[in-house]
């Protein structure tokens, strides 16, 4: 989403300096003004529509919540509504279990300590690398057992 912002940043701020009347050639031949607008036009729709995507609609993620201390994440959200989600805490977490797949992204599975899996937790929820939070997450509570499956 930031490349398509500043994508469509620069094509508004290109429209917006060239002067559409003196965007021909000197024999006149080669002249497009309409090209101008177009431009600038196609830059802001792009640029106010990247702007909303990330504001309005973080519909998948995760976090710690700072008041309980739970891992919560969801799947689904748009705008404040609520979509599907979860919460444990990270001393009832068991195993988190990341599946190496060749041709698409890896798989990744959350189990409590009971071995019943999450719902609602996948790779789309968590940033990558995967290995990286799940090495963090075990750092901060080594009963986690993180399995890879290649």
């Amino acid at each position: 989403m930031w490349l398509l912002l500043g994508f469509g940043l620069v094509f508004f701020w290109a429209g917006s300096t060239v002067d559409p009347a003196e965007n021909c050639s000197d024999d006149g031949r080669e002249c497009a003004p309409w090209l101008v607008p177009l431009a600038q036009g196609f830059g802001a729709l792009v640029a106010l529509g990247a702007a909303l995507n990330m504001l309005a609609n973080p519909n998948r993620g995760s976090l710690l919540d700072p008041e309980t201390g739970d891992l919560v994440w969801w799947q689904g959200r748009i705008g404040n509504s609520g979509g599907d989600e979860g919460r444990i805490h990270p001393s009832r977490i068991g195993k988190l279990r990341i599946v190496r797949q060749d041709e698409s992204a890896d798989a990744v599975h959350l189990y409590d300590r009971e071995g019943n899996r999450l719902f609602w937790f996948s790779e789309e929820v968590i940033p990558w690398p995967h290995d990286r939070w799940a090495a963090q997450l075990a750092a901060h509570w080594p009963h986690i057992e993180i399995e890879r499956i290649d």
